[in-house]
């Protein structure tokens, strides 16, 4: 396998060009709109690092048109405390797929995508599917452009790698639909994709990172999964 590097720090500028995904989903909203519909699934979307449910607001407000039942996660801004997070986000999942009946659907931006894998590894009983969009699933924040954020932070990046790691020894029994990009300025794409034996579909788009949330393709690929899914059901 080749080795991964981080994003260099001239691509966060690349990532100022995700804006035009916003105008380019507005033109393709006649197609969006004939996408299939759900059946009142609840959808739990997850943030990335640094951002809150406003970042998804867009998202699951397509999702809602749909048919769907999306939901913020409610825990206000994605710090990154992995250890704290998950097992507040495990809890939720666990909480609503018991009160409705049937597993959830989780969708994760960034680290919310890394966070979904693991509460449905955890809980593999109350999640449906995973989506994640640009999330890392091989060294943690070691091969983001936040690597040095946490660096700073007196953070042992090589320890969280084996932690990581670790976790991945643990099959997945949940489907995963990870979506990613090379344009990807804040996560390395390869470290996007997961080597292990897990039902893992990558699926690859032309867009930046923070594009990742707003562009019409993803859109429609979340979409066609979140159906077929069902159907296979």
């Amino acid at each position: 396998m080749e080795a991964i590097q981080a994003p260099t720090p001239s691509g966060l500028l690349v990532e100022a060009r995700g804006v035009f995904e916003i105008p380019r989903l507005l033109l393709r909203s006649p197609r969006l709109a004939r996408q299939p519909r759900g059946a009142g699934e609840s959808v739990l979307v997850l943030p990335g690092y640094g951002a809150g449910d406003g970042s998804t607001s867009v998202l699951r407000a397509y999702l809602g048109f749909l048919g769907y039942r999306p939901a913020g996660w409610g825990l206000g801004r994605n710090t990154g405390e992995v250890t704290d997070l998950l097992p507040r986000i495990a809890r939720r999942v666990s909480s609503v797929s018991q009160a409705e009946g049937r597993p959830v659907i989780l969708i994760g931006w960034s680290l919310g995508g890394y966070l979904a894998r693991e509460a449905a590894r955890e809980r593999p009983r109350d999640v449906d599917q995973v989506i994640t969009l640009g999330s890392p699933v091989i060294g943690g924040p070691k091969y983001t452009a936040v690597a040095d954020v946490y660096r700073g932070r007196g953070i042992d990046l090589d320890a969280i790698e084996a932690e990581v790691a670790e976790r991945n020894r643990q099959p997945l029994n949940t489907p995963v639909t990870a979506i990613y990009s090379r344009r990807d300025g804040v996560v390395a794409w390869r470290a996007c994709i997961d080597p292990h034996p897990n039902p893992v579909e990558h699926v690859e788009v032309d867009t930046t990172h923070l594009g990742l949330g707003f562009c019409s393709e993803v859109y429609e690929i979340i979409a066609e999964r979140l159906a077929r899914r069902r159907n296979e059901s």
